[in-house]
């Protein structure tokens, strides 16, 4: 029996119980959802939902269902039952007590609609990533480095984070990704979840958002995307790469966000505006996924293929959004590019200020790395910029210089 591991989302949702009557925690197929809320309510009944059956006939009559199980009730992938989320609400309205109804949903264009029709005010939504290294651990009793930076990031530079130890390999790490289930199960059965995966959750769901007529082509479109992570996206130019419509390809692209496979960057610009017309940069939710669609075999393999530095920048990224659970509101996630090249990775923007980070899968940095902070700040002039951090493939934690720190991937 596989032990359970706690999440940092549990201590958002205990918080948040006794003020809201329904709780809905979203996020990709498989990343725990169910397993989190079944954990800390365990006296609650619980029930699954499915695209094709209805065993329980709540689309017929959700009122009878809610009145033969009362709550609290944990209801799992509700974007299947939308009746039920009217009849929810029904409930809800003709009592002041909290708590009574946990949600979970795989499918955000889905969920959001019915929700903003029936349930404004009444809940509270959350969302659940993969597992981070801290939840791997078990050492979620203390502030993650991140909630550290964007509090006080000169003290931050000033006391590096603790190292994380009990950690496999990194290659592995990005190998297996951070599905809950792909951490537990041996090496040659990651390709099998994975294959199951995409043609259970990803190909079923997508079809429920988006019309795909072609499941073939939408392969090709999936191994396309692994190949793709981390850089900035041209839908006219993936659309050609398989012979489909630039208009597809953001459809497609649209379907798998909304489904939580695929989250796109946006620019950091001068002109707020023009972040929605610049290139966006995308990245598959999971670093294991992404090595499965590039056919990576092994975590040797990794080690020595041609897309490591883009599957490292894709798991820094995820894992970046993965610790958002532990804080109470988010900071907003941009990337930056200058007209003569110059980059930075992530730009995360709290308070009015910046916080620059640079992924690097290497282990020796110098003082090259921090050309992209050096330019970023000159354009800038009149942005607070927080001092910078360079995420790498190392060991060790240490200052590249007065305003800038070399994070281990094993402090994250």
């Amino acid at each position: 029996m596989i032990k359970y591991k706690h999440r940092f989302l549990e201590s958002q949702i205990s918080t948040l119980v006794p003020h809201f009557k329904v709780i809905i925690v979203l996020g990709a197929r498989q990343v725990g959802k169910s397993t989190l809320l079944r954990h800390m309510y365990p006296e609650a009944d619980m029930f699954f939902f499915d695209s094709i059956l209805d065993p329980y006939n709540v689309t017929v009559d959700p009122d009878l269902f809610l009145d033969l199980h009362p709550s609290p009730l944990l209801l799992d992938e509700v974007q299947f039952v939308p009746t039920l989320l009217s009849a929810i609400k029904r409930r809800v309205d003709l009592s002041e007590e909290t708590g009574r109804y946990f949600l979970t949903g795989s499918q955000n264009l889905n969920v959001l609609k019915t929700i903003s029709e029936t349930m404004t005010g009444r809940a509270v939504l959350l969302r659940l990533e993969g597992v981070s290294l801290h939840e791997r651990v078990q050492a979620i009793q203390e502030k993650t480095w991140l909630s550290r930076y964007l509090k006080n990031p000169e003290l931050f530079l000033q006391k590096c984070p603790s190292i994380l130890t009990g950690l496999p390999p990194l290659h592995e790490v990005l190998w297996r990704g951070s599905l809950p289930q792909a951490l537990e199960i041996p090496s040659e059965g990651i390709p099998h979840l994975f294959h199951s995966y995409i043609q259970t959750y990803v190909e079923r769901d997508l079809r429920l958002v988006e019309k795909v007529e072609d499941l073939h082509q939408f392969g090709t479109f999936l191994s396309l995307l692994g190949a793709l992570s981390g850089q900035e996206i041209n839908h006219s130019q993936l659309g050609r790469e398989i012979d489909v419509t630039p208009q597809t390809a953001k459809r497609w692209l649209f379907a798998l966000e909304a489904s939580y496979q695929w989250r796109e960057i946006l620019p950091l610009t001068r002109n707020s505006i023009k972040r929605l017309s610049e290139k966006r940069k995308g990245i598959l939710t999971d670093s294991g996924l992404a090595a499965f669609l590039l056919r990576i075999r092994s975590p040797e393999d990794l080690a020595i293929h041609p897309s490591l530095g883009a599957l490292f920048e894709t798991w820094v990224v995820n894992h970046i959004h993965q610790l958002f659970s532990a804080e109470s509101m988010s900071p907003a996630v941009y990337h930056w590019r200058s007209h003569s090249g110059a980059e930075v990775d992530l730009i995360l923007e709290m308070n009015a200020t910046y916080y620059p980070i640079e992924i690097k899968c290497s282990r020796n940095l110098s003082g090259y790395d921090l050309r992209g902070f050096k330019a970023f700040r000159e354009t800038h002039p009149d942005k607070n910029i927080a001092p910078g951090l360079v995420i790498h493939a190392g060991d060790e934690n240490y200052l590249l210089d007065r305003q800038t720190m070399a994070l281990s991937w094993k402090a994250l």
